[in-house]
C-alpha cells in the first residue's frame, strides 16, 4: 500500500458526518478539484481511489444529495445532479471558520491530491482545472502558514509542496495525524542518513587528499635519491623524507610525532615544501 493511499484512507475516516456545514465544506473541496467535470445539468467526479469515492458517497448521502454511482474501467464515478439544494449549499459555504476551511482543504486533497513516499522524495500535490479554485485553496492554506506553490501544465493547475516541513504541516491541517508521525519518523531517518553520508564523503575526501599529497611527496624524495642529491638535503629535511618513505599512510601530524625530535603539523608541512622546491629545481 502506497503512502498516499494510507493518508487518504486515514483522512477519509475522519469525516464529521454530524456537522452539515463540515460535510458541505468537504463536498465543496471535492468539487473544486481537477477530477470534477461540469456537465449541462450535473457534476461528474472521477477517481481511481476507493477511499475517495466511498467518502464522497457518504457525504452525498448524509447531505441528502442525489447522485448516480458508476464504474468506468478502473475509475469510480459519481454523477451529482445540479439542483436548487446543491446551489443553496454552495451559496453560503464560504466561511472563515477554521473547521470549515480545513474541511474544504481536506476535501480537495481527497478529491485530487497525492503524496509521494517520503523515503524517496518529498512531494505533495493537488490537481485543479480552474485558476480561481487554485487561488482559493492557496489563500486558505496561507492562513494556516502553509505556502503552496503552483504549476500550470496543459490547461491544468497543480498545487504542490516539496519542503518536508510544509508537507508535515499540511498533513496536520487535514487531520492525518498518524501520517504526520510516520512522515516525521521517515524524515528524521533520512536526515540522519544524509548527515552520515556527508561525514563519510568528507572523510573520504580528506583521506584521498592525504594519500595524493603523500604520493607526490614520495615521488619528490625518490627523484632526489635517483639524482644522488639526497645527501645534499639538510639533516632536518632528510629526517622528514625518510619518515615519509617509511610511513606513506601517515598524516602530517602523525609523521611529525615519529621523528626523533617530534615537531608539529606545520613544521612537517614546511619541511616537505622545502623538499618539493628542491625536487622542482632538479626537474628543470
Amino acid at each position: 500500500m502506497s503512502f498516499s493511499y494510507e493518508v487518504k484512507e486515514e483522512v477519509s475516516k475522519l469525516i464529521n458526518y454530524k456537522s452539515k456545514k463540515v460535510l458541505e465544506a468537504e463536498l465543496l473541496g471535492y468539487i473544486l478539484t481537477g477530477n470534477t467535470t461540469k456537465k449541462e445539468t450535473a457534476i461528474e467526479f472521477v477517481t481511481e481511489n476507493e477511499f475517495n469515492i466511498e467518502a464522497l458517497y457518504k457525504i452525498l448521502f448524509n447531505l441528502d444529495i442525489e447522485y448516480e454511482p458508476t464504474i468506468k474501467g478502473k475509475c469510480y464515478v459519481a454523477t451529482i445532479e445540479i439542483n436548487d439544494k446543491l446551489k443553496d449549499y454552495f451559496n453560503h459555504i464560504f466561511s472563515k471558520e477554521e473547521e470549515i476551511l480545513k474541511a474544504i482543504v481536506k476535501g480537495a486533497f481527497l478529491g485530487a491530491g497525492s503524496i509521494n513516499n517520503p523515503e524517496k522524495k518529498y512531494h505533495l500535490e493537488i490537481l485543479f482545472k480552474i485558476k480561481e479554485n487554485v487561488n482559493y485553496i492557496i489563500n486558505i492554506c496561507k492562513n494556516f502558514g502553509i505556502n503552496l506553490k503552483q504549476l500550470e501544465s496543459k490547461s491544468k493547475y497543480i498545487l504542490y509542496l516539496k519542503e518536508a516541513e510544509e508537507i508535515s504541516k499540511f498533513l496536520a491541517l487535514i487531520g492525518a495525524n498518524k501520517a504526520v508521525l510516520k512522515f516525521e519518523e521517515i524524515r528524521i531517518m533520512r536526515e540522519m542518513k544524509n548527515n552520515v553520508n556527508r561525514l563519510v564523503n568528507c572523510e573520504t575526501a580528506n583521506i584521498n587528499k592525504t594519500v595524493n599529497a603523500a604520493v607526490d611527496q614520495i615521488n619528490d624524495i625518490k627523484l632526489i635519491q635517483s639524482k644522488n642529491k639526497f645527501e645534499e638535503l639538510p639533516e632536518e629535511l632528510r629526517d622528514v623524507a625518510l619518515a615519509r618513505l617509511e610511513n606513506p599512510e601517515c598524516t602530517l601530524k602523525e609523521l611529525g610525532e615519529k621523528l626523533i625530535v617530534p615537531i608539529g603539523k606545520s613544521g612537517v608541512n614546511h619541511r616537505l615544501k622545502k623538499i618539493h622546491e628542491f625536487a622542482e629545481e632538479l626537474r628543470k
